[in-house]
């Protein structure tokens, strides 16, 4: 609930001119809420297990569907995870942290409040690179940093199923007491294309850490944006939250939407509301859902049936505790894989690509593993091997609508072809004809579709002499005049000269030749 107001610098130039010059008396200011869904086998506080699209409410325990006498069990795993998220967001992790009850009164939430972590949430104070392109051109990139300012722990709450012919709403449970991790970034972003920036770097470090898969189109991460505008030296404006968005290009055109009605109706003399809103991506605007509850609604409480949450590191850590029984920051900070940043340094360093091929190499999930193992069964160099992973893998999976995971052209067969056109047995120009048969999928090996299609490149110079003085023999006069010509061209006003080059090699007569030309 902090995202879209508070201190700080919320907005810079670039952001403006993005939006255009209609914006220059105003500065967007944009904090974002972000919901990620733990990778977890169960629940937050329950042992019902996690899966998405199972029959609608099979997967509900009596604490879940809050029955009396239940009480919660904190996962070990939600907090290892989150523990995780904030170590990679650069975040000071709280050795202590509390559960609290937020009340509000739905179908779907059996309960009456939700589970979270208002007061003292588990990671805190921490910061977020991105990289964004100038212009849409990649070769231009800037990087930003926006603040973290918690990370906390919560429950999900289940999902209503709203029946427009039979006029009612079915209640699923599946979902409700799933754990979540609510990453709030301060108002450090001013437009639709550095939210969008920010929420994809943030994917690729939860997908990278495993600690959420983060796949928007199954909810497992959502996105609320908080947006206002102000004129310079003016206290912030009075904020709109547009919530639940499941789409990074969503996100950008809800944000850019936002900033522009806002503005709009400021200068027409009216006045923002502190409402909610949502996005229809139908129409590309948001529409209001309901007047934003402010925290006093919420009715805060500390969770009752939850003791502090205590964490440790190295130094803290009893010598006669339990390791199986506490949780050790020390430990989870050692086992963290390379982030995203450091892939694509790592990438350009050790491959000699360019830093934009890195950034699209590892926003295509798979893509960057793909590369790598191409490179590694080819002889090609890297530099040549990024160009047909680029521009000529990923423009078929674009056509396609098909991941990484589900091309029908393994590295191991591109590896295959790249081979055969590095050796040269074969053009660029066939190598082309025979990714598009691979792509068929048929199961054919790049070598078999040259041999069928004939499309292997000469190297005996025997035989290329062969097939040429073939030619020459069957098609003679159109051969001396095509000759004739090129070398005219270069002997202006010498037909003598022009005819003995010609006659020469063919062993024919200059009257004969001079017969088929009239000079």
């Amino acid at each position: 609930d902090g995202a879209g107001r508070g201190a700080g610098g919320a907005s810079s130039a670039p952001g403006q001119s993005r939006l255009g010059a209609a914006l220059a008396p105003w500065i967007p200011v944009v904090g974002l809420e972000i919901h990620a869904q733990i990778s977890s086998n169960s629940k937050l506080f329950s042992g019902s297990q996690v899966q998405f699209a199972a029959p609608p409410n099979s997967l509900v325990s009596f604490f879940d569907a809050s029955l009396p006498g239940t009480l919660p069990v904190l996962n070990r795993r939600c907090v290892e995870a989150a523990v995780m998220t904030g170590l990679a967001l650069n975040c000071s992790i709280n050795k202590k942290s509390l559960f609290d009850r937020k009340h509000y009164f739905y179908a779907d939430l059996p309960a009456g409040y939700q589970i979270t972590q208002q007061r003292v949430p588990i990671a805190v104070n921490g910061s977020l690179s991105y990289s964004l392109c100038i212009d849409n051109k990649m070769s231009q990139m800037v990087t930003k940093t926006v603040r973290i300012k918690q990370i906390q722990l919560e429950q999900d709450s289940g999902k209503s199923l709203h029946d427009d012919t039979r006029s009612q709403t079915l209640v699923d449970l599946n979902r409700a007491g799933v754990g979540l991790m609510e990453v709030v970034m301060e108002p450090d972003m001013c437009c639709g294309e550095e939210a969008a920036a920010a929420v994809r770097e943030l994917q690729l470090i939860l997908q990278t850490l495993g600690s959420s898969q983060a796949v928007m189109a199954e909810g497992q991460l959502r996105v609320d944006a908080n947006v206002s505008v102000h004129h310079p030296g003016e206290p912030y404006g009075v904020r709109t939250e547009v919530k639940n968005i499941n789409s990074i290009r969503f996100l950008a055109k809800a944000v850019d939407y936002e900033i522009q009605r806002q503005i709009e109706e400021l200068e027409n003399g009216g006045t923002i509301l502190n409402e909610t809103r949502a996005f229809d991506s139908k129409l590309g605007c948001t529409v209001p859902m309901r007047d934003k509850e402010g925290k006093q609604d919420y009715r805060f409480m500390p969770e009752p049936n939850l003791p502090p949450l205590i964490l440790y590191d190295a130094k803290s850590l009893p010598a006669n505790m339990n390791h199986q029984q506490v949780i050790n920051i020390d430990w989870i900070h050692e086992r963290l894989p390379d982030l995203p940043s450091v892939k694509r340094e790592k990438l350009v360093e050790q491959y000699g690509i360019l830093p934009e091929h890195s950034f699209t190499l590892l926003n295509e999930d798979g893509l960057a593993e793909f590369f790598e193992s191409v490179v590694k069964q080819t002889q090609m160099k890297p530099k040549k091997v990024i160009g047909w992973i680029l521009n000529d893998l990923l423009s078929y999976l674009k056509q396609h609508s098909l991941t990484v995971k589900e091309s029908p052209v393994s590295s191991s067969l591109l590896a295959d072809l790249l081979n055969l056109l590095e050796k040269k047995e074969i053009s660029s120009t066939a190598a082309k004809r025979v990714l598009a048969e691979l792509w068929k999928g048929e199961g054919k090996t790049p070598l078999e579709i040259v041999k069928e299609q004939k499309l292997e490149l000469l190297q005996d110079q025997k035989e290329l002499e062969q097939i040429c003085q073939a030619v020459i023999d069957g098609q003679e006069n159109e051969v001396i005049m095509m000759v004739l010509g090129t070398f005219c061209t270069v002997t202006v006003g010498q037909p003598d000269a022009c005819l003995s080059t010609v006659a020469s090699p063919l062993g024919r007569p200059k009257g004969e030749i001079s017969d088929l030309f009239s000079f």
